[in-house]
């Protein structure tokens, strides 16, 4: 069963942790309902005063009732009651394990198309996604290198890839996208030097701040992918190690992190232990004004 688009709204809308706004669930439930019918047209013909129209369901009122008491009961999230999220043009496949693919990651997509559009060199080159989860990313990414580009993506979850290896066939990406499990630079030690670009949403949120997550997140997203450890630097100092010895000369790399603070703290990392092998370091902020992102290129 497919969604219509839905871009995690109660991971920006400003709510109490005691249930998403009823607006959001009402349009949820519109979804879901649309969703389960085969003709989509006779679903706006249903009314009080069309109570006779015979509609064809592709599944069950108990199942979906079910479905919806999930949402309701367990504050289990919209795409993993449907089984996928809207993702710029994608439609992406995710399940319970697999972290749901956020609309500001999108941006980094956005990054690297800026990128390869005036260098040709890493239009044609290797690109690695670490932490790929549904293979959002490298998704978006293979879609715009060109002839000869590929991109390796890894996660050190099975589910996840198994998903994004799942998404990867949906989009007829096999031949660009490699997907390899291990954690972090494992699946890359034949690449070392090597890669044109490195990006990555890795987790980033301390591990204190886990508990007081939304309920959608913190009680059925996978903690692999959120908790970054004491300070949420973990990944991202791991990360910018690798990107200092995996990347090859003009390569370029873009990491999310949790915010301003995380940002800077990278950027200080970089400049005081790996100015030697990154360089041109960027803060860019994402669609909210938030400073999310920092790119930059090796020497």
């Amino acid at each position: 069963m497919n969604s219509l688009k839905y871009h995690a709204q109660f991971q920006r809308d400003k709510m109490m942790d005691n249930g998403p706004d009823s607006s959001i669930l009402c349009r949820e439930l519109k979804w879901l309902m649309e969703d389960a019918v085969e003709d989509h047209s006779l679903f706006s013909k249903m009314g009080f005063e069309n109570s006779d129209e015979k509609v064809k369901m592709r599944v069950g009122i108990e199942e979906l009732y079910n479905l919806w008491k999930e949402r309701i009961e367990k504050r289990r999230p919209f795409q993993y009651v449907v089984g996928c999220e809207h993702w710029r043009e994608l439609v992406l496949s995710v399940q319970e394990g697999v972290l749901i693919p956020r609309p500001e990651t999108e941006l980094i997509v956005d990054f690297v198309c800026d990128v390869v559009s005036k260098n040709e060199d890493l239009k044609r080159g290797v690109w690695a996604d670490l932490g790929t989860g549904s293979g959002a990313l490298a998704i978006g990414i293979g879609r715009a290198l060109g002839i000869g580009g590929r991109v390796v993506a890894a996660d050190i979850s099975p589910v996840s890839v198994a998903v994004a290896a799942y998404n990867v066939q949906r989009y007829c990406l096999q031949d660009k996208i490699e997907v390899r499990e291990g954690s972090w630079f494992e699946p890359l030690k034949d690449m070392e030097g090597k890669l044109a670009g490195l990006v990555s949403n890795p987790p980033y949120i301390p591990s204190k701040e886990i508990s007081g997550l939304q309920a959608e997140v913190g009680r059925h997203e996978p903690r692999v992918a959120l908790d970054g450890g004491v300070d949420g630097m973990d990944a991202l100092f791991h990360l910018c190690d690798g990107a200092a010895l995996f990347l090859k000369p003009g390569g370029f790399f873009a990491f999310e992190t949790n915010g301003e603070q995380q940002c800077r703290d990278l950027v200080d990392y970089m400049k005081n232990k790996r100015s030697e092998s990154l360089c041109n370091f960027e803060i860019v902020a994402d669609f909210a004004g938030i400073q999310r992102f920092v790119i930059g290129f090796h020497h």
